[in-house]
């Protein structure tokens, strides 16, 4: 961030108010979380949120990357969460916008339904434009961009980009004129991929963990899962120095969220849980399901484990 960037964003938080850091996972329906992060079987009235929001304020909501959100789902999550009042979702914008192109009207009123109905309710912290690693600081791009950022201005918009071209000044300053967050991401640093920043361009500070499997985030092998690209366990020496950005990121934002991605088999999860402990200073309630197949949260936990633990670690 520029110096007056900064300066001016500094402005935005009112003094004498700790800004606020929501620490959690990216979504809560995967599969392999069962019997890993939620205990198995389970009660009929169980939702996943519901029980991620005993540990957390926040997550990040996946599915409206895929398809837009429904208003009647949004409205089902806000009841899921309602025990915490410090709740907030973010959400990430239709792919269609971000990766595809050839949208319309219908397309972004589409979109609004769910969002309007989280922010409604006062449960919307963020709206997140996810580019991929195509998409380079170029004319043509800005031009796409900032119509995006006009066409939905009226939400709180953070922007991610993962190719190293738009680590410029230039595009900074043109967030932080819009009023739009800088997403800073940890990711396999191969070729011209951005690297780990602590950039802060509007009131809302952004971070979001994706894993280092650098053998398969590129890959276009067709046998390799999905999910392999998110199948990694940071380290408490590696999340030392995202802990480190986390509070100077928060010194400049109103509010501060930190999305945990590497989700397969609950290990964002954990990591989740590790930052939250780093950043506060504090055990942490730790779910029991999970603790049970990483017993290194055992030394944060605030309550000693009702059963000991079974089962191994799940595989690296």
């Amino acid at each position: 961030m520029t110096r007056g960037t900064r300066k001016a964003t500094e402005k935005q938080v009112e003094s004498g108010q700790r800004a606020k850091v929501l620490v959690g996972p990216a979504g809560w329906a995967y599969k392999d979380w069962n019997g890993v992060v939620y205990a198995t079987p389970r009660t009929r009235d169980f939702h996943q949120a519901t029980y991620l929001a005993e540990f957390f304020d926040t997550i990040e909501i996946n599915t409206s990357f895929y398809h837009p959100l429904q208003a009647s789902h949004a409205a089902q999550w806000v009841r899921h969460v309602a025990a915490n009042p410090r709740f907030l979702f973010t959400a990430k914008l239709w792919q269609k916008f971000t990766h595809e192109g050839g949208t319309n009207l219908e397309d972004e009123k589409a979109v609004r339904a769910g969002f309007d109905l989280l922010r409604g309710a006062d449960k919307l912290g963020a709206v997140l434009l996810q580019f991929p690693f195509s998409f380079h600081f170029e004319r043509e791009n800005l031009a796409r961009l900032t119509q995006m950022l006009d066409s939905f201005r009226d939400y709180p918009l953070v922007v991610e980009v993962r190719h190293s071209s738009w680590a410029n000044p230039k595009f900074y300053e043109l967030l932080h004129e819009r009023g739009v967050g800088f997403c800073n991401i940890d990711q396999p640093i191969i070729g011209r991929s951005i690297e780990p920043s602590e950039q802060v361009t509007s009131a809302i500070g952004y971070v979001r963990l994706h894993g280092r499997r650098y053998d398969t985030w590129f890959s276009d092998d067709p046998a390799a899962p999905v999910e392999e690209r998110y199948n990694y366990l940071y380290s408490e020496e590696e999340l030392e120095p995202w802990a480190e950005r986390v509070r100077n990121v928060s010194k400049h934002a109103k509010a501060t969220f930190v999305i945990t991605n590497n989700h397969f088999q609950g290990k964002g999860v954990v990591n989740a849980l590790q930052l939250i402990h780093m950043l506060n200073n504090k055990k942490v309630k730790v779910p029991e399901t999970l603790r049970h197949h990483y017993p290194q949260l055992d030394s944060i936990a605030t309550e000693p484990s009702k059963e000991p633990t079974l089962f191994p670690l799940p595989p690296k």
